[in-house]
């Protein structure tokens, strides 16, 4: 896979797809690589979509610079990788899937459309999907218990752990394969303790609220763009990051569309299906073809 130089780090990504599609962003979660959105891209293609997926800092094949990391820091990485000549980016769609929909909040807000800061780029519409605003006092204890085991047992310990809240109770009744290969890449995860609590720290320290509640007093659209062109989605019975956070966020971006599919946090693996025709039902909406 191609790795550009960019934000003082280089950065591992991949992109897919014909030219002649819109492209769609994809931005992981917390200690997920690239190969988060294995079965999403499939469908995608199929939707005629061009796809960029790429590896924050501090996971997989991009730069692991000391941290602690913050959204801010991230979406900076994300704006210099779309604004490298080798990608000739103009347009896009952008979505963010936990840590990642708080990076992508964090683009939206720095980089807005027409503003100084998005040096000419567009983006057509935004996906946030499993993620918050604010954490609320029941993540950060939550976020803290993480540190305090990543540093005592392992992350691979953490990650284990972490699947029994991402996934339904059925997926461990019924699908024993699945299950078993999820536990076998979160013991083999590549990723330290250091790492791991700089990109911890992101989600830890992330809070959007005043800047939303000001933007919405302001009559403003996140990232500049119209309310119907932002896109919020839970799985229904997410636990880990639970539904009611993502239900406020969504009440403070006006206009935005909320959408639940099957499934918890970790619906994009285990139910890829509805969150794939969920997601492409609303990228549809706003095809840059159709304007």
């Amino acid at each position: 896979m191609p790795v550009i130089e960019a934000n003082s780090i280089s950065i591992n990504y991949l992109l897919s797809g014909s030219s002649d599609g819109d492209l769609i962003v994809l931005i992981n979660g917390l200690a997920d690589d690239l190969t988060t959105w294995d079965a999403q891209v499939p469908a995608l293609l199929k939707a005629g979509y061009q796809v960029l997926r790429y590896d924050n800092r501090g996971i997989g094949k991009t730069s692991r610079p000391s941290g602690p990391y913050t959204a801010e820091l991230l979406a900076d990485d994300l704006h210099a990788l779309l604004k490298h000549p080798d990608l000739n980016v103009s347009k896009f769609h952008l979505l963010g899937v936990s840590m990642g929909g708080m990076i992508a909040q964090s683009y939206a807000l720095k980089y807005p459309n027409g503003s100084r800061e998005a040096d000419g780029l567009e983006m057509r519409s935004l996906s946030l999907c499993c993620t918050y605003a604010q954490p609320t006092p029941f993540c950060s204890r939550m976020f803290a218990l993480w540190a305090d085991m990543a540093r005592r047992m392992s992350v691979q310990d953490v990650m284990r752990d972490v699947t029994l809240w991402a996934f339904t109770v059925p997926f461990f009744r019924n699908r024993t394969e699945e299950m078993e290969e999820v536990e076998e890449a979160m013991r083999g995860l590549e990723m330290g303790t250091e790492e791991y609590l700089s990109q911890l720290n992101v989600i830890q320290k992330f809070d959007s609220m005043g800047a939303l509640e000001s933007l919405r007093m302001q009559g403003q659209g996140l990232g500049g763009l119209e309310g119907r062109n932002v896109l919020v989605l839970a799985g229904k019975t997410d636990i880990l990051i639970p539904v009611v956070l993502s239900r406020e966020l969504a009440e403070k971006v006006e206009g935005a569309e909320w959408a639940t599919v099957k499934g918890g946090h970790a619906c994009l693996w285990e139910f890829p299906d509805d969150f794939n025709k969920a997601i492409i039902n609303f990228l549809d909406q706003h095809r840059i073809s159709k304007s």
